[in-house]
């Protein structure tokens, strides 16, 4: 297995290992978005926006046997190649080059236990738009609404199947108009806080296909204590990836 010039090697733990490039990296959402899901063993999964994938990729750290992985861009979906291989998981973890819009051209309607996304945070026109194309479709909605995620979830899930994101609270609303018009039921929402006291810079929200009315609200996530030092709960939620990169 050969890397491109502008890839490399990142330990996360468990023995496993991801390739990432300037172009497809991650971030702590995406971590936190991996636990707030709590994939089970026998769950049928798909990753939407997958990027590099690091999320499917920490599923496979457990024992998570049949994890789907959506990207758009050529290169995110090769990176998650080369990381499959790497790690000798093929069969476990399965890319998909496509369009989350067309969807439900490429994979089973009706089929996946849970859902996930990442999805670009900025409306088209505003903020500082980045330069390169790859950024440009991870950071803004050129690609994919809030709307275009929860009807692609909608399209993939299974009766009763979840469908867990993250983004921006200013977002909240937007999402859980957008989940009720495509029949999914918002069940859970957590803030997520760099230190108690401080607003909320990142929500994550669940939503279920028929489910009933009746939406838990979390005890917000706190990263850092007093000190600076990461919070036992987010250390727990990084494992031995976070040891390694202190």
């Amino acid at each position: 297995m050969l890397l491109s010039a502008d890839e490399k090697k990142e330990p996360l733990g468990n023995n496993m290992e991801i390739v990432v490039s300037p172009s497809h990296t991650f971030g702590t959402d995406a971590i936190l978005l991996a636990s707030f899901a709590s994939v089970k063993r026998k769950d049928i999964a798909c990753d939407m926006g997958t990027g590099c994938g690091i999320i499917p990729l920490i599923w496979c750290k457990g024992e998570t046997k049949e994890v789907y992985a959506v990207d758009i861009q050529p290169k995110a979906i090769s990176q998650l190649e080369k990381s499959v291989e790497l790690n000798r998981i093929t069969g476990r973890i399965k890319p998909v080059n496509c369009d989350l819009r067309s969807i439900k051209d490429y994979l089973p309607q009706g089929y996946f236990d849970l859902v996930t996304m990442n999805p670009p945070y900025k409306p088209v026109g505003t903020g500082i738009e980045s330069l390169s194309e790859a950024e440009r479709i991870a950071r803004h909605e050129v690609t994919c609404t809030v709307d275009d995620a929860v009807r692609a979830a909608a399209q993939l899930l299974k009766f009763g199947g979840r469908f867990c994101m993250c983004h921006r609270p200013e977002r909240l609303c937007d999402i859980i108009v957008s989940l009720r018009a495509h029949s999914l039921e918002c069940k859970r929402i957590r803030f997520v806080v760099e230190r108690k006291g401080r607003a909320p810079w990142l929500v994550l929200v669940e939503g279920k296909r028929g489910g009933k009315s009746g939406v838990t609200v979390m005890k917000e996530l706190v990263m850092k204590d007093d000190n600076g030092a990461p919070t036992d709960e987010f250390r727990a939620m990084f494992g031995d990836y976070m040891d390694g990169h202190q």
